[in-house]
């Protein structure tokens, strides 16, 4: 079987891997680097259980092959803290209880990173936008949005 050799970044970490040219970047996250932050919810990219970030853009993994992220930085919910510190999103979902059974979580806080990386004032609608494309079956939207909400009324933007 012929196996493709890809060289990228995951979590600001180099990694090296010979793939199947049918491996899916969920599949190499879960099984072989054992990061289970993505989660496979509908396996068609329609749920963005699995989002992972891919050089800073939402990036639904059951959908892409590993083989297309070689030369990439590919960011999993494993990697947003910074050692023991949560990022203010991370922090905001719990505080703002936006967190239930936490199968969509993942997805839903590196999709409100990646919208807070590029309109760190991002309007309600922008957030609603932004996380509609996220499955939550627990929460409802409220309180994420509230959380995302308050993490952009906090950040400092970089000049």
């Amino acid at each position: 079987m012929e196996r493709f050799k890809v060289n990228f970044q995951v979590n600001g970490e180099p990694v090296e891997l010979d793939v199947r040219p049918s491996e899916t970047l969920l599949e190499t996250l879960r099984d072989r680097l054992e990061l289970t932050g993505a989660k496979e919810g509908c396996g068609l990219g329609a749920c963005g259980s699995c989002t992972v970030l891919l050089d800073g853009l939402p990036t639904r993994s059951c959908i892409v092959l590993t083989a297309e992220v070689d030369g990439s930085e590919v960011t999993t919910i494993e990697g947003l803290a910074e050692g023991e510190k949560l990022d203010p999103v991370q922090e905001s979902f719990m505080e703002k209880g936006a967190v239930q059974c936490g199968f969509c979580t993942p997805g839903m806080i590196l999709t409100a990173r990646s919208l807070l990386d590029r309109n760190p004032r991002p309007t309600r609608e922008d957030i609603i936008r932004s996380i509609s494309s996220n499955v939550c079956r627990c929460t409802g939207y409220k309180k994420i949005v509230e959380a995302v909400e308050a993490v952009s009324s906090t950040e400092t933007p970089e000049t």
